[in-house]
């Protein structure tokens, strides 16, 4: 177990915790709809505000949290308090820092940890705001981390309002108790103007040590241009004669001991101490002018490419809104496609694109609505007062086609789609972040019902995400647990009806449900964070397999294997697939690795770039599923391809349909004039198989052939003597 660190400015920490009111243990009220949104949201047991004291820790508000070790050497948010940004722990087992951890072996169980630190204004953490699961999750993704430090920055004002309002509270302190523990600098002292006390914040400020203020005239600290003004201060609470009186804050210049001057906002609270009034004088700083930091408020408030609010700013009015309470419809939007316009036409026409759509919204918006951008091409819209879903759903439409009509950019007229998901409250929840959390889900599914959809929030949509994620728990446990297996299904040269390959197919052997085909799993691979670890599994195990079947006796099969998009984010797929073409020892000819044309098209150069190095190595490159996309020619102009795959829905009815048929002879006559092979999937019929014999394609895949099937079936059938599947066909 790894003890958190404790930093340099530790001793400021804990003053800014006695400034809070959080040096003792204590249950504050206005947290706990924080912590209970936070659990409700993310779907997890257990939520909390953990303040994170010298030795030990407590919570300021949890719910679903039962006995705990508070020590803070085993802290989780002891950890997090020092990080930058969200600490995410998908399974604490994993990881070296908390394997062995007493919350993780213990009774408390903790797998799964997500946390972000609580800062003071000054900027020093207070605590952490977390949510914990006794099972690991793998899926915490960048939308959800932005959703929880959105409600940290609730927990954190709500803080400060705590803050102000036990320093506006406050009678004679414990002088000795705030000289130990106030970060702000604070100076006591009577009707006189002598010190009667400072704390340790305050001598620094001005540059003496803490035994140089008990008796120190009051005025040596300030110009004798301000003395006027703080002497009028003082007189106003003397005159009024009341007890605890606020006099209003003033603006004075501080005189440092060495000399230099400063400027300070001072106000003054008071007391009645044995029939003698006393003075406790509250300091802070004045970095600029009051504009100025109203202006640098503002601005950290905006997007600095569209003048919009942010993503900060746009949950606080969310928040504002349902507060009151107000009905309100949130509408979150994406672009589908903005990726290939800056890949095509650049950056800056990009951001020129972002720039117009930001002044069309905002044309769109009525004035007491607000329109955000919340990162990348999404956007966010609030409408309060809209609260019919009929109404909504036409002024999402409305939203969709202002953004849709055609734009002027370096003389060419551009045209970007959007998606947008709804909710509404009080129809769909009275809470702001959820609200938000439920037209994400409802823009997820307008994205998968096509390009320009709009979609209203439904219950149903919040069971599908549950479901995802544990279809996702499950993805993890069959990688750790070994469930993932490869069929291989024979390929062959049409010409001679030898087998000459296998493609690799991978499947899933579930415990439950039994042996599930890719169709019900592999979008979910594709698109979740194990993609590159199956990806790399699946490269492994092939090669193994076929290394295996070469030393048998077939001594030119070649193994076909699909990638996904993720390994080429690695930057080390080359490297990958020499060293497991070496370590097998198999020759790069052996191995034939196959791409769509979405990934091709999802990251270009990166992808062209590998395939290049790889084809230089000699393996084999095919181009799965051509014909299905609208960008397949331009692609085989650039692309090191040396095979094209003809897609099974053309074969399957080329004999029937004038079109397909067409698309395949195409098909083959490209392959031919850009001297590729070709290899048609699908192939069922003898029919079909003597017409692509005749047309020149060169090898098939399909039924007729073989389904795909385990490698010991595979291995019987490659080992019968002169197998030639031209027997099998009349």
């Amino acid at each position: 177990m790894k003890c958190p660190v404790i930093l340099a400015n530790e001793p400021q920490r804990l003053q800014a915790l006695f400034d809070h009111g959080l040096h003792q243990p204590e249950v504050i009220a206005n947290l706990e709809p924080v912590v209970d949104i936070a659990a409700r949201m993310f779907r997890m047991p257990i939520a909390a505000v953990n303040m994170i004291g010298s030795d030990h820790v407590f919570f300021a508000a949890a719910v679903g949290a039962g006995e705990m070790d508070m020590r803070r050497d085993v802290s989780f948010c002891a950890h997090a308090i020092n990080e930058n940004q969200v600490m995410v722990v998908p399974d604490a087992l994993l990881d070296e820092r908390f394997h062995d951890n007493p919350l993780v072996t213990g009774e408390a169980n903790i797998r799964f940890y997500a946390g972000v630190r609580l800062l003071s204004p000054e900027g020093l953490a207070l605590g952490a705001l977390c949510i914990v699961d006794h099972q690991p999750h793998f899926d915490f993704s960048l939308e959800d981390q932005a959703r929880l430090r959105a409600l940290a920055q609730m927990v954190s004002d709500r803080l400060e309002l705590r803050r102000i309002e036990i320093s506006a509270s406050r009678t004679r302190p414990n002088f000795e108790e705030y000289a130990a523990h106030a970060a702000t600098p604070i100076v006591w002292f009577n009707a006189a103007k002598q010190i009667i006390a400072w704390n340790q914040a305050a001598a620094n400020m001005f540059g003496y040590r803490l035994i140089e203020g008990e008796g120190r005239p009051l005025q040596t600290l300030f110009s004798s241009s301000d003395a006027a003004l703080l002497q009028e201060k003082i007189d106003t609470i003397l005159q009024s004669r009341s007890l605890d009186r606020v006099a209003s804050s003033c603006e004075l210049t501080g005189l440092h001991k060495e000399g230099t001057s400063f400027l300070v906002n001072l106000s003054l609270f008071s007391w009645q101490a044995e029939g003698q009034l006393q003075f406790e004088a509250v300091l802070k700083p004045v970095p600029a002018t009051a504009a100025t930091l109203q202006a640098e408020s503002k601005q950290s408030l905006l997007d600095t490419l569209t003048g919009l609010y942010n993503r900060v700013r746009f949950y606080r009015f969310v928040e504002e809104t349902l507060s009151q309470p107000h009905a309100a419809a949130v509408f979150m939007i994406d672009l589908d496609g903005f990726k290939d316009i800056n890949n095509t036409m650049g950056g800056t026409v990009g951001d020129a694109v972002l720039r117009e759509i930001a002044q069309r919204l905002l044309r769109i918006v009525p004035a007491h609505g607000l329109v955000a951008r919340m990162g990348g091409d999404e956007f966010a819209v609030v409408v309060p007062g809209l609260q019919v879903p009929t109404d909504a759903t036409q002024f999402a439409q409305q939203l969709i086609d202002g953004i849709e009509q055609p734009m002027q950019m370096q003389g060419q007229s551009v045209r970007v789609i959007a998606s947008c998901g709804v909710a509404l409250s009080p129809l769909h929840t009275l809470e702001a972040l959820e609200l938000v959390s439920n037209a994400d889900l409802a823009l997820f599914k307008a994205k998968a019902q096509g390009r320009g959809r709009a979609c209203l929030f439904v219950p149903e949509l919040r069971q599908a995400a549950v479901s995802r994620r544990q279809h996702a728990l499950e993805l993890h446990r069959a990688v750790d647990e070994g469930e993932f297996l490869l069929y291989y299904q024979p390929q062959v040269n049409l010409q001679t009806g030898l087998i000459t390959g296998a493609e690799a197919l991978i499947r899933w052997n579930h415990p439950l449900r039994g042996l599930l085909p890719p169709i019900t799993f592999l979008s979910a691979l594709e698109s979740g964070p194990l993609a590159a670890t199956v990806g790399s599994w699946v490269l492994d195990e092939a090669c193994s397999q076929l290394a295996f079947w070469r030393r048998q006796g077939a001594e030119h099969l070649q193994v076909g294997v699909n990638l996904f998009s993720a390994q080429f984010h690695t930057g080390e797929l080359v490297d990958e697939v020499m060293l497991v073409l070496a370590k097998h020892g198999l020759p790069a000819q052996a191995l034939e690795l196959e791409i769509t044309e979405n990934i091709a098209l999802d990251q270009d150069e990166i992808v062209l770039a590998t395939l290049r190095k790889l084809k230089q190595h000699g393996v084999g490159i095919a181009f799965d599923d051509f014909g299905t996309g609208y960008a397949s020619l331009s692609l085989l102009k650039t692309y090191p391809l040396t095979r094209i795959k003809i897609d099974r829905t053309f074969v399957n009815g080329m004999l029937q349909h004038k079109e397909d048929d067409s698309v395949v002879c195409a098909t083959l006559d490209i392959a031919h004039g850009f001297d590729l092979q070709s290899i048609a999937e699908g192939i069922e019929t003898a029919e079909q198989y003597q017409y692509l014999k005749s047309k020149q394609c060169e090898e098939g895949q399909g039924y007729l052939f073989g389904k795909p099937m385990p490698a010991d079936q595979f291995s019987q059938l490659i080992g019968c003597e002169n197998l030639s599947m031209i027997k099998q066909t009349p």
